[in-house]
């Protein structure tokens, strides 16, 4: 490989309980996706790095993920890795969490059916509050919806080739909206103001990733924001700050997939959850995912 080549490609080693398979039948779940584009085995996404749009083109091979830059090369490519290593929770001894839930009834089949999916993370906590915040009450195909409208209104672009790549908006762009802007693209008047206030918190400082990870409780920091629930926090905090102890336990889509797999007539209660994850102590979050995985057959 000549230098010229090299440098267009960054080579990442993952753990041995790794399937690219099974994280890429997670990121197709929705046709409506407009923030990364799958071909056959390979995923395309294009991330901001100090101010240059960069596109990432994924690809597996013996135990590595490959990363290639079709387009420009990033300047700093630590930053391209430490997304890289979020987004697919590649830090994760997942070993532990198949231990611990090997001799659930519950748990054990799925894991080994869907052996190697890790947590598909939002590693942008700005993203992370917001799509959950689009997604409370509505289906997910409208909250989908949503996202792909406030992308497209005011998200960046990269055209390549004649084909879209986009990026999340970024909070200091949302921070400067009025509600009106967001009901145009069919927010309520009350996520309107959530989505816009979380913006607000992070430009002026009083939220970050870095804030949550230093709190005493990241979970009530996050409550005390206005739209945000203990749902909404706990998905944040399992999808952005790949806490495995999150437990999102009022999500339907969760009480479905056990419905689902202990083939009952109708949901589980929250209690009845609780009483389910005692064997799940710790890794309450990779249970939810391989349970909403279970649902995408």
């Amino acid at each position: 490989m000549s230098s010229t080549e090299s440098e267009r490609i960054i080579k990442i080693a993952v753990p041995q309980e790794f399937s690219f398979r099974e994280c890429l039948a997670f990121l197709k779940r929705s046709p409506l996706e407009i923030l990364h584009h799958i071909d056959e085995n390979n995923v395309y996404k294009v991330i901001a790095v100090n101010d240059e749009l960069i596109l990432m083109k994924i690809s597996y091979q013996d135990q590595e993920l490959i990363i290639e830059f079709p387009d420009q090369v990033p300047s700093n490519k630590r930053t391209i890795v430490e997304f890289v290593e979020n987004w697919f929770d590649l830090n994760q001894d997942l070993s532990l969490f198949y231990r611990t839930v090997s001799n659930d009834s519950l748990l054990n089949p799925l894991v080994e059916q869907y052996y190697g999916l890790r947590m598909i993370g939002i590693p942008d906590l700005f993203e992370a509050l917001t799509w959950a915040i689009m997604g409370q009450q509505i289906t997910l195909t409208f909250a989908y919806t949503l996202k792909k409208r406030i992308v497209t209104s005011f998200g960046e672009q990269l055209l390549i080739q004649d084909k879209q790549y986009w990026t999340y908006p970024s909070p200091e762009i949302i921070a400067d909206l009025q509600i009106e802007d967001l009901r145009k693209l069919q927010f309520t008047t009350r996520k309107a103001e959530y989505v816009i206030g979380v913006a607000r918190e992070i430009v002026e400082g009083r939220l970050s990733k870095d804030i949550l990870r230093h709190a005493e409780n990241p979970a009530q920091k996050l409550i005390s924001l206005r739209g945000i629930g203990p749902w909404t926090a706990d998905y944040v905090l399992m999808k952005c700050l790949l806490k495995t102890d999150a437990f999102p336990v009022a999500d339907v889509g969760l009480q479905n997939a056990v419905m689902k797999q202990l083939q009952c007539k109708q949901k589980p209660t929250i209690n009845e959850l609780r009483i389910l994850a005692k064997n799940w102590s710790g890794w309450e979050a990779y249970a939810t995912f391989y349970l909403w995985r279970s649902l995408y057959e």
